[in-house]
């Protein structure tokens, strides 16, 4: 028994919105045999957008019966049958869910006659009900109330049938079939066709724009993962409503779709990303010279194009360490921006010379390189004579690449011609810590590049 479901709601996800109309055709394989259609009271107020699409409005609904009252009858109406719809899984999360709050949990079949439609003709130039219709010259009356489309729906799945589509509805029906939970615009090859291996994944919309970035070990499990259980959330249903396309980058290791992921997160701003949305580094510590030859150091906005000698995500980080070096190392405090007060007579009087001062800053620079680790982490590449690289250099993120398994290391210069530079943060540079204190063999300490400071 088929079940063909339509409905009208309040508005695009079940866990906030009501339903307002249902109807529901229950056929045999060759005909109607039950034909079941109410008006429901949402017991919330309808939005003006939605009276003007399907002519329902608050006056219409008040005196209908509320979802609870027509649970009983509409679960016992759809056990047993496969649940069919014109988009199923819109319908589908809306009568569940509203079920399983009335007490019945509905667990039945699904079947899109979306899809369906798209295996049985392929390559009509839309597949809406109303389109569809037209393209098929199969009638359709009173549009956008459940009744017609209901209607309307059965006449497409018995013109379905008429044309091969039994066979169709046998493999999708099966339980390895991915037309059960896979969003509208995707197929089963778009996943099918997904390899195995680590790497990061995109989600695209229907403009090809990437709305979503994910990492995996396993992509192919990983993207089927998203989309296994519907929840009736309004976040969860735009997004499913919204992938249209998945494209994806293999990875030789799960460290380096890490890095990858983070990366992409942050030059591509995805609308479903939230976690690593935080802000790029701000603040850093700068070294330069002034018009007294004094070598001063500086904590100030990043700036792209001004070497910094290290980052900070937190102003209050970087002075936190620059007062350590001041005291450690007698520094003085407005010769490093710590106290802004202009200079007085005695303050000048007590400076050391800047020879001495700038020998002070020197030794500092030295025992901050000293502080913040250079090395590479070598592993396998995706082939076998690479290997991939990501170079640490004084503790931040410098980059990653692949490169020819012979090459001789000597130091970070070496590898950096082999290397895409990436911006660092903190998700990367704790991901690669965490990483090398799991596998000290895959660490290689390096020099780094000679520190920007001159006698």
């Amino acid at each position: 028994m088929y079940a063909i479901v339509d409905i009208e709601t309040t508005g695009g996800h079940a866990s906030a919105n009501g339903i307002t109309e249902i109807a529901v055709f229950i056929h045999d394989g060759q005909k109607v045999v039950k034909h079941f259609e109410t008006l429901i009271n949402p017991q919330q107020k309808i939005p003006a957008y939605i009276t003007s699409l399907t002519g329902i409005d608050n006056y219409m609904v008040a005196d209908a019966p509320s979802f609870e009252e027509i649970a009983s009858t509409l679960y016992n109406l759809l056990s047993d049958t496969i649940f069919v719809a014109h988009n199923v899984n819109f319908d589908y999360s809306f009568v569940k869910h509203h079920l399983k709050a009335a007490g019945y949990e509905l667990a039945e079949k699904k079947l899109c006659t979306v899809r369906l439609s798209r295996k049985t003709f392929p390559g009509l130039p839309s597949y809406s009900l109303g389109n569809l219709c037209r393209s098929l010259a199969l009638p359709i009356n009173n549009r956008h109330r459940a009744g017609g489309d209901a209607n309307a729906t059965v006449l497409l799945l018995e013109h379905c049938m008429a044309n091969g589509g039994e066979a169709h509805i046998a493999q999708m029906l099966k339980k390895s079939s991915a037309e059960q939970w896979l969003p509208l615009h995707l197929t089963k090859a778009d996943v099918a066709g997904l390899p195995a291996g680590p790497g990061v994944y995109y989600f695209h919309d229907v403009k090809d724009k990437i709305v979503y970035v994910g990492k995996a070990i396993n992509i192919k499990k990983r993207v089927s993962s998203h989309f296994t259980h519907n929840d009736p959330d309004r976040k969860r249903q735009n997004f499913l409503r919204t992938i249209c396309k998945i494209t994806c980058k293999e990875c030789a290791t799960e460290l380096e779709a890490i890095v990858l992921e983070s990366a992409e997160i942050r030059r591509l701003w995805p609308k479903y990303n939230v976690s690593q949305k935080q802000p790029q580094q701000k603040y850093a510590l700068y070294l330069f010279e002034d018009n007294r030859g004094y070598k001063r150091l500086a904590i100030d906005k990043k700036k792209k194009n001004f070497p910094a000698l290290y980052s900070f995500n937190l102003l209050h980080e970087g002075l936190v360490m620059l007062k350590k070096m001041i005291e450690e190392f007698e520094l003085h405090e407005k010769l490093c921006f710590i106290d802004k007060t202009a200079f007085t007579e005695t303050d000048i009087a007590f400076l050391d010379p800047p020879m001495v001062y700038n020998g002070k800053i020197k030794k500092a620079l030295e025992a901050l390189e000293e502080k913040l680790p250079t090395f590479a982490v070598m592993d396998d590449g995706k082939k076998e004579n690479e290997k991939l690289c990501l170079l640490v250099e004084r503790g931040n993120f410098w980059g990653m690449g692949y490169l020819p398994a012979s090459t001789n290391i000597s130091s970070a210069d070496d590898l950096k011609i082999y290397l895409n530079p990436y911006a660092d943060n903190d998700t990367i540079r704790n991901s690669i810590y965490l990483f090398v204190e799991k596998h000290p063999d895959k660490r290689i300490s390096l020099p780094a590049t000679t520190l920007r400071f001159q006698n």
